[in-house]
């Protein structure tokens, strides 16, 4: 498979409302979408997002990183996926979200080549096809603002069928948010709560919230510290804690998955694509908490379209469930550019939206152009 022609967008999409994390208040997505035409005129489409905060990439760094990858891999023959990986480091080194955005084109086309839905090529490739049919994926619905707005919006996703939750923590005093977690668990209660704090709180307030009778209802606490903390500070958290531990930041991949399991530090890890350099690392990170009997979150960066939450989705599928759902962020934008934006129902993504061949979605062309970023222009290979 060759790559004939190659178009990049850097988009901008406001959310309905800003979310307010512990370090940034994000009003707009900034994202690359990425279109790949291969020798048979197919098209195969990638995303990935901006995230200064967590893999180092603006909107600027994304692009030319993109770029970059697209120019020297139209030389390319792109035979067997597996192969992927050598070849985007043969050109760049690190830049995984660049090569995420990449590979999702290239899977895309391929996975349309060989008239299967990407989530049903990965069961084949992982020789998972004896697993029962897939589970609507859980999705988590992110709580925040004011406490009679999350009460409300607590109340009126949880009769739209939402059953996991995430409470952003670490951007009010310590004891206003264990006020509200509190608060939030026992309405909720019965339900998978989690909290995330990116980062956020020290080491002695993350052991006093995990010890505390207010936490003790919740399902698990993602990266409650800060990701550059010496690992001899996630162990002391980890025994210290009386629930499960969560990480985000912490977590890029293989290798530091792997060093926490060694060190008994962790319960479980939240997986993006721009973070492990595409859907082929992600699943086997995937795989190895799975075998681990650790915890999985699926998540989308604030805010991805339907596309690359169609990505994201797929890994779910194929592995069968995810017991600590997905972060479908398609759900905070104003609008999506795929014209059959994934949709929840009962809280869940049911395999049914991805029975095409490929990821399962295509972005509308009108949509994507009306989604360009000011002061930008799409860039053609």
């Amino acid at each position: 498979m060759k790559i004939t022609q190659a178009t990049i967008y850097p988009l901008s999409i406001p959310l309905i409302e800003p979310i307010k994390m512990s370090r940034e208040l994000v009003r707009d997505a900034k994202t690359v979408l990425l279109r790949l035409t291969d020798d048979e005129g197919r098209q195969g489409w990638g995303e990935a997002s901006v995230a200064p905060l967590m893999t180092g990439e603006t909107l600027d760094s994304l692009l030319g990183s993109v770029k970059y990858l697209v120019e020297h891999g139209k030389s390319c023959e792109w035979t067997e996926p597996k192969d992927f990986a050598a070849v985007f480091s043969s050109i760049l080194y690190g830049n995984a979200s660049a090569k995420s955005c990449f590979e999702m084109a290239l899977l895309d086309l391929f996975t349309q080549r060989q008239s299967i839905p990407l989530w049903k090529y990965l069961r084949l490739a992982n020789k998972l096809s004896d697993l029962a049919d897939p589970l609507p994926i859980p999705l988590l619905r992110m709580l925040g603002g004011s406490p009679e707005k999350e009460i409300a919006d607590a109340k009126e996703y949880r009769a739209l069928g939402f059953k996991h939750w995430k409470i952003k923590i670490g951007s009010l005093p310590l004891d206003q948010d264990m006020e509200r977690v509190a608060m939030l668990s026992e309405l909720l209660d019965g339900d998978v709560i989690s909290v995330d704090a990116n980062g956020a709180l020290s080491l002695a307030d993350a052991m006093r919230f995990c010890e505390s009778k207010q936490a003790s209802k919740l399902s698990f606490a993602e990266q409650l510290v800060p990701a550059d903390l010496p690992l001899s500070d996630f162990i002391a958290l980890k025994q210290k804690s009386l629930i499960p531990i969560g990480l985000d930041e912490s977590i890029h991949g293989l290798v530091e998955i792997e060093e926490f399991i060694q060190a008994k530090a962790f319960d479980g890890a939240s997986l993006k694509l721009i973070k492990t350099g595409g859907v082929l690392e992600a699943v086997e990170a995937a795989k190895v908490l799975k075998a681990n009997h650790l915890g999985i979150n699926l998540a989308c960066k604030i805010a991805e379209t339907s596309l690359s939450g169609a990505a994201t989705a797929a890994i779910g599928f194929a592995l069968g469930e995810i017991p600590w759902g997905f972060s479908m962020s398609n759900q905070y934008l104003q609008f999506d550019i795929c014209a059959q934006a994934l949709t929840a129902k009962d809280g869940h993504l049911d395999v049914a939206q991805l029975s095409d061949s490929g990821i399962g979605i295509k972005p509308e062309e009108s949509r994507v152009k009306d989604a360009i970023a000011k002061a930008y222009a799409l860039i053609q290979c």
